[in-house]
C-alpha cells in the first residue's frame, strides 16, 4: 500500500522499486477493495505485483516508472534543512537519520553552504539530487522482462 505521490501507477505497468532494485510488473491497482484503472497523485493505493516475495521490498520503498526516470538511489543530494532543537554545534561530518514519509535514512553533511540564525522555523526542502548511475545490478522479474522485449 502506498501513495502516488506524482505520475500514473496502471495496471500493466512495469515497476522499480528503490533502494532495493527490484523491477516487476503491477498485476492490478485498488483503492479501498475496489480496481482502480489508474491511480493518480494524492491516491492512497494498494497494488498487486508480479513474483515477488514480501521479503524483497519493504516499508519506504519508493516503487516508480522503469521506462521513464525510474526511481535511483541518491548518490547526493543538496538541501534547505531546519534543525529545530539540537544540543550542541553542528558541522561538515554531523550524521543525523532523517525521516522521508515511512523511511528512516542516515545521511551526513558533506558541507554546510550557510547558517542562517537560531529562530527560523520550518521544514526541509530538497534543492536538487544527483543519483546514482542505473546498472546491471537488482532483480528483474521473467514477466518485467517479456515486457521489455516485447516493446
Amino acid at each position: 500500500m502506498g501513495r502516488v505521490e506524482t505520475g500514473v501507477l496502471k495496471p500493466g505497468m512495469e515497476v522499480t522499486f528503490t533502494p532495493v532494485n527490484v523491477t516487476t510488473e503491477v498485476k492490478s491497482v485498488e483503492m479501498h477493495y475496489e480496481a482502480l484503472s489508474e491511480a493518480l497523485p494524492v491516491d492512497i493505493v494498494g497494488f498487486n505485483i508480479k513474483n515477488i516475495s514480501v521479503k524483497d521490498v519493504h516499508s519506504g520503498n519508493v516503487a516508480g516508472d522503469s521506462k521513464n526516470d525510474p526511481p535511483m538511489e541518491a548518490a547526493g543530494f543538496t538541501a534547505h534543512v531546519f534543525i529545530l532543537n539540537h544540543p550542541s554545534q553542528i558541522s561538515a561530518g554531523y550524521a543525523p537519520v532523517l525521516d522521508f514519509h515511512t523511511a528512516h535514512i542516515s545521511c551526513k553533511f558533506a558541507e554546510l553552504k550557510k547558517k542562517i540564525d537560531g529562530l527560523t522555523i520550518a521544514v526541509g526542502v530538497t534543492k536538487g539530487v544527483d543519483k546514482k548511475a542505473f546498472g546491471t545490478f537488482g532483480k528483474v522479474t521473467k514477466s518485467a522482462q517479456k515486457a521489455q522485449e516485447a516493446k
